[in-house]
């Protein structure tokens, strides 16, 4: 019987530096980490590690390929990767060598700031690692220069001012990082058209194979898994791409889906929502009318 690997939890930024081998962060809620100074088998390989706080890692280079949705992508470019708290992570085993730095801050550092709340709202913290963000020449030096200016300011002495001007620039690191994420989006429009594409696939087959009779509806986490794609990163790279989060293109399909029983079969409105994964028709009726602006029975007859 295979031991389960043990998970190394770490509850501080000063239990984490003292594990990296550094000295004591001249804040305890934020530190800034040199990993070209650090070794990446600080932690056993296949080792799980789990953080209290927030991480952003910025990496200048890669070299190897890395896992992007269902493939490899081989790439030279520098990129951002994001962590939220208790995310459960691996070091790195695709990438051959490692350059950068990571910025740690922990929740209580932003609590009293507007950016305390804000924070849910960027949900790559929520992207698995493989669904990083991969910078263009340009973007990494505007990067490079907001973790070089958070660097000075913590190098300064810490004043009064100094936790107001570092939750500043946190944000902007976000807003900019936010705006490189829907260029991102955009500018991989072949791997994601291939992504949307497997998607409709999957949702089709899951009808044709009626294992909405068995599953019910198909749900965000079962396509998410499918496509091999964290639920977040799936969600807003339709968003970028159609318009509709994944709830929304499920929603849709469905209604695709019955628009062509109502039309091509005979089937009672009951049997085409029970065929479809719904409990009860009148949940499916609501939907269909919601989406459609008018009732399966009408629609139905429009066809007669």
């Amino acid at each position: 019987m295979q031991q389960q690997s043990h998970i190394d939890h770490i509850k501080s930024i000063s239990q984490l530096v003292r594990v990296l081998g550094f000295p004591a962060p001249l804040h305890p809620l934020i530190a800034l980490v040199d990993y070209n100074n650090v070794s990446i088998e600080m932690f056993p390989k296949g080792q799980k590690v789990s953080l209290d706080f927030y991480k952003i890692s910025f990496k200048p280079t890669f070299t190897g390929h890395i896992k992007y949705g269902q493939g490899y992508y081989d790439f030279e470019e520098g990129g951002l990767a994001f962590l939220k708290p208790k995310q459960i992570v691996f070091p790195p085993e695709e990438i051959e060598s490692y350059e950068g730095i990571a910025l740690y801050f922990h929740p209580d550092f932003i609590r009293n700031y507007t950016l305390g709340k804000a924070i849910n709202q960027f949900g790559f913290f929520s992207y698995d690692v493989s669904e990083a963000l991969f910078l263009s020449a340009k973007e990494k030096e505007i990067i490079a220069n907001l973790f070089a200016t958070i660097a000075n300011e913590l190098a300064n002495n810490i004043d009064s001012f100094s936790q107001d001007v570092l939750v500043s620039q946190i944000e902007l690191l976000l807003n900019y990082s936010n705006r490189f994420y829907n260029r991102q989006f955009l500018t991989r429009k072949a791997i994601n058209h291939d992504i949307i594409t497997t998607l409709d696939n999957l949702l089709n087959s899951y009808f044709e194979e009626k294992n909405s009779l068995k599953n019910g509806l198909p749900s965000v986490k079962y396509i998410s898994t499918e496509l091999k794609l964290s639920q977040r990163y799936l969600s807003d790279m339709l968003t970028s791409l159609t318009g509709l989060n994944t709830q929304q293109y499920i929603q849709n399909s469905i209604i695709e889906k019955a628009k062509e029983k109502l039309s091509t079969t005979t089937l009672s409105i009951s049997e085409i929502a029970y065929e479809l994964g719904f409990e009860h028709s009148q949940s499916f009726s609501k939907l269909f009318k919601t989406k459609t602006k008018v009732s399966p029975l009408k629609f139905r007859k429009s066809f007669n």
